[in-house]
């Protein structure tokens, strides 16, 4: 029987990635719902191909096109945050992707939780800003989550069958970003610059993140959340050939890992298959032609982003959903031109200086911090 799949995010890197592995997988999974932020001619086609019950645009100011372009087709067709929550919590719905970037996705994927469905997870922000409570609802429902991240699966994988009490440390990886080990002026890199990933093709966001190394300060909250371990042990390494995705220490002294070429739909398949391994038809890795395997310790002097990830480990409670939104706040001023590319962390740090975290927050305080960070840094930006 097949697989019944919403995404959320299904004109992101993470979405259209996806669809390809739902292509390849030639019947095994059934797309139900998709749904975007604001792509509706995209997602529009994306529903007619793959034969979606329902679409949501959470802008829904783009409503009336998305109809329009999908008038006479059977399709339902719903807008804003309500038809996220909706298209996730379908009873025939097994399995949410949560591609989303941002914490727009943290409520359809707690409902679809609490009604016991599986959660494909792509989306850090949801669970760096809420961890707790969505590991409360996994363990009042039964759902489980499988991360979709690369390093994130490959931890998930190496540790199947052993049980966290054997953990010792878990080692995450990482590329560097395009300025490691070189060079430059982090004050005057242009945005051109920041999104010439050397290994990966992401969204614009998640690749400046890679270039600030805050993509590997939001893992390791991920990380704790994930695994159930302490940020003291969790550890960077960056490794330029993107082969070994992450490892897990266990005490035994028994270190594994999990390599492959850098494709997110191997990642991607592996979650919306499990526990099943498939077919994936794509290219195998050839470790004579990689040559050979380096790691190195991340240099968080030029990287502050990552300390801060593992400060806001440390402190937890709303500070990590003030890390998460400064960030993303942050980084779309740089984007726009509005600030340089070295001054991200620095808004970030006077973000999580000003802030008073609370220990166990409700839903309602993790999305009020959420929304003082990003009004702080905006307000700090526009001087």
């Amino acid at each position: 029987m097949a697989r019944r799949l919403t995404i959320l995010g299904s004109t992101g890197s993470i979405g259209r990635n996806a669809l390809d592995v739902v292509g390849r997988l030639g019947g095994r999974i059934e797309v139900v719902g998709l749904a975007a932020k604001e792509n509706w001619r995209l997602l529009a086609e994306q529903a007619v191909k793959f034969g979606a019950r329902s679409v949501a645009i959470y802008d829904e100011g783009l409503l009336p096109a998305l109809k329009d372009a999908l008038w006479g087709r059977g399709i339902r067709v719903l807008g804003g945050e309500e038809g996220l929550l909706e298209i996730s919590t379908y009873d025939d719905v097994d399995m949410v992707l949560a591609g989303m970037s941002g914490i727009s996705g943290l409520l359809p994927v707690l409902e679809a939780i609490k009604r016991g469905k599986d959660i494909a997870l792509a989306n850090k922000e949801i669970l760096v800003a809420a961890g707790p409570i969505l590991k409360e609802a996994m363990r009042s429902s039964g759902s489980k989550i499988i991360p979709v991240d690369s390093e994130h699966s490959a931890v998930f994988h190496s540790m199947l069958g052993r049980g966290r009490e054997w953990v010792r440390r878990i080692i995450l990886t990482a590329t560097g970003g395009p300025f490691w080990g070189k060079e430059v002026d982090l004050s005057s890199v242009m945005v051109e610059d920041v999104l010439e990933h050397p290994v990966w093709k992401m969204g614009r966001k998640i690749t400046v993140d890679s270039a600030t190394m805050m993509n590997k300060g939001l893992e390791v909250i991920e990380a704790c959340y994930l695994f159930d371990v302490s940020p003291s042990m969790v550890e960077v390494l960056i490794h330029p050939e993107c082969v070994v995705h992450s490892m897990v220490e266990f005490s035994d002294g028994m270190v594994i890992g999990q390599m492959g070429v850098a494709d997110m739909r191997i990642p991607i398949q592996a979650a919306l298959t499990f526990p099943d391994v498939v077919d994936s038809g794509l290219p195998s890795l050839d470790l004579a032609s990689v040559g050979r395997l380096s790691f190195y310790k991340p240099d968080m002097d030029r990287f502050p982003c990552l300390r801060l990830g593992y400060e806001a480990a440390r402190i937890g409670g709303t500070m990590t959903a003030v890390l998460s939104a400064a960030n993303e706040e942050a980084v779309m001023a740089f984007l726009s031109g509005a600030i340089p590319f070295s001054r991200i962390p620095a808004l970030i740090e006077m973000a999580m200086e000003e802030h008073e975290p609370i220990e166990d927050p409700s839903l309602d305080l993790i999305f009020d911090s959420d929304r003082w960070a990003r009004e702080r840094v905006r307000e700090v930006v526009k001087g």
